[in-house]
């Protein structure tokens, strides 16, 4: 996203063709992509996966690691090991640099469409999660909307308040 006050929103049903490719709305490439039409696509939840403009989403990351970084060298994460050990396969695996090619068409590479769990053919939803794109297998995102929706207005009211 180029600036902050530029929010992602919309829902557009989609469907998977037979290489695994989805069509992103052309309207929400811009913000997403990079030089040469690349961005970082992440394991969100089962069922989703999200778009990132990457500079944005490596800016964070890298943030964050150097954060782990310096504890580790502090000491302060000693007797961590298990939990150290999850983040490096969580983040090994999590998200993968992705090309939005001609036409706004982004291929779903292996790993990632068994955990958004679709086949060629099949329905997704893009979603527009106000800071990145995201891909929903429709039922995940049914469920996930019948468990926020309830709580829309009290989290817009403390978010406008």
């Amino acid at each position: 996203m180029e600036e902050a006050n530029d929010l992602i929103l919309g829902e557009f049903p989609r469907q998977l063709d037979e290489r695994y490719r989805v069509s992103i709305p052309q309207e929400w490439v811009q913000p997403l992509v990079e030089a040469e039409g690349f961005c970082t696509l992440a394991k969100e939840r089962p069922g989703c996966l999200s778009l990132w403009n990457t500079r944005r989403s490596q800016d964070e990351l890298d943030a964050g690691m150097d954060l782990v970084r310096g504890k580790i060298r502090a000491g302060k994460l000693e007797g961590r090991i298990d939990e150290l050990q999850l983040l490096g396969r969580l983040l090994s695996t999590r998200q993968r640099r992705v090309k939005i090619a001609g036409r706004g068409r982004l291929l779903i590479p292996d790993g990632f469409r068994e955990f958004l769990g679709v086949e060629q053919g099949d329905e997704v939803l893009i979603v527009g999660a106000a800071v990145c794109v995201e891909i929903w297998r429709p039922d995940a995102w049914v469920t996930y909307l019948e468990k926020r929706i309830p709580r829309f207005r009290r989290l817009f009211d403390s978010l406008t308040g």
